[in-house]
């Protein structure tokens, strides 16, 4: 991928982690058990997952450990996909027997280290993890970090939906640098789309924390741009309330549109139909 403008998002964990401890403090015993969107996964299950982060990356990032139960390397997306999952499903099924006020605790204590770790890496060494749904091989630890931002505020914005309580993760401090970092992979979407050299095609987000993003085909490959040179071949309008919906669930471009009625596409139909199929999770 090409040079992308560094995204700061480590002053933004203490924030984030407040809002979780203060939603899951006020939850009532049926909240805990509501489904998600997430369908294997309960709200307690998110919660979990979230604390299984924290705890992985403390043990890898801070304290230098390694599991040796770990694997050295993937030889396919699919693999780490399989090991990821499978990771996921041990600790769940594990922490079922922890309670809320227990999980609550840990989720405090563990969020707060994170965000000290965070705040003191230096966001342009080599990453611990590379920025795999953006076909990175090697990130800088600001891309990391940020991922990492987004994977715990759209866990977040889950539980939020399926208590169905509002949220400020909607503001656009929040919000807007987690739609910045999806949409630094909207180029490596577009890896495989053949067009002609010069071709642009752009995603508006409405909303206040939204933006409009643009990439453009180059002779090799899609990169974004910043300049726009007259109307772009395509493009899609969604409004920030369904954006995180749509860049953390696998969908095709005809099952996004079904789902999200209001979406607008304009211009090459198959271009711009690529944009809803953009996903910056594991999946």
């Amino acid at each position: 991928m090409p040079e992308s403008p560094l995204i700061q998002t480590s002053h933004l964990f203490r924030e984030l982690n407040g809002h979780l401890v203060r939603l899951l403090r006020s939850l009532s015993p049926e909240d805990w058990r509501r489904p998600t969107v997430c369908s294997r996964w309960n709200v307690q299950d998110i919660a979990s997952h979230l604390l299984d982060g924290n705890l992985r990356r403390l043990s890898a990032q801070r304290d230098h450990y390694s599991s040796p139960d770990a694997p050295r390397g993937f030889d396919s997306y699919a693999d780490l996909l399989s090991y990821l999952d499978r990771l996921n499903a041990e600790w769940t099924a594990a922490t079922r027997r922890i309670s809320p006020v227990v999980l609550i605790d840990l989720l405090d204590h563990t969020g707060a280290q994170i965000a000290d770790l965070f705040i003191q890496a230096d966001p342009l060494a080599p990453a611990l993890f590379p920025v795999a749904w953006a076909g990175e091989g090697e990130s800088k630890m600001w891309f990391d970090i940020a991922r990492e931002f987004t994977e715990r505020w759209h866990h977040q914005r889950q539980i939020a939906d399926a208590v169905e309580r509002p949220t400020p993760l909607d503001e656009a401090s929040l919000y807007h640098p987690v739609l910045e970092t999806f949409l630094l992979a909207l180029p490596y979407t577009f890896q495989n789309v053949v067009a002609p050299v010069g071709t642009q095609v752009s995603l508006e987000v409405r909303g206040p924390a939204g933006g409009v993003w643009t990439i453009e085909r180059s002779e090799s490959s899609w990169s974004a741009t910043a300049t726009t040179h007259g109307k772009p071949a395509a493009r899609a309008v969604i409004d920030q309330a369904i954006a995180w919906k749509i860049f953390t669930k696998r969908r095709t471009c005809a099952e996004q549109r079904a789902r999200f009625p209001n979406i607008e596409v304009h211009g090459d139909q198959t271009l711009a139909g690529k944009l809803l199929e953009h996903v910056a999770i594991m999946a």
